[in-house]
């Protein structure tokens, strides 16, 4: 059996579209919050524990074999899976792996990547305040 298992998508792996077009059958995503956290982007993003801040993305269920599909890519082979507890939208708090990339592997600047992730959090609808910071990232 392959399980659905329930991801907190926070980067560019958002993008429901741009699963399918992997190939890969996303179930329904919610907008979703994950304290006690904060995005940061180098070449890729990542989130790292920092008390008081919250992470936006989206909880979405992929079938097991497709979450190792996705993982193995060699430009996230790096991002290791840490449970969270996800908050939706209707308050609702689900359970969900958070792939991360290890802080010290983070390197590098990646403007065209923080501009796309502020782009899709916008067509997302994540909070204003959320936005604003995401857009600090692109400068």
């Amino acid at each position: 059996m392959n399980r659905a298992i329930d991801i907190f998508f926070y980067g560019l792996f958002m993008d429901r579209q741009a699963l399918i077009r992997q190939g890969l059958h996303p179930g329904p995503d919610s907008v979703a919050s994950v304290d006690g956290f904060r995005v940061h982007i180098g070449d890729r993003a990542t989130l790292a524990p920092l008390a008081g801040e919250t992470a936006w993305g989206v909880v979405m269920a992929l079938p097991g074999d497709e979450v190792a599909q996705l993982y193995g890519a060699p430009s996230v082979a790096d991002y290791r899976p840490e449970a969270v507890l996800a908050r939706k939208e209707d308050g609702e708090t689900v359970a969900a792996l958070c792939y991360n990339l290890p802080m010290d592997q983070l390197s590098g600047a990646n403007k065209a990547y923080a501009e796309a992730l502020h782009a899709l959090a916008t067509e997302l609808g994540l909070p204003d305040h959320y936005l604003a910071f995401l857009e600090q990232l692109t400068r």
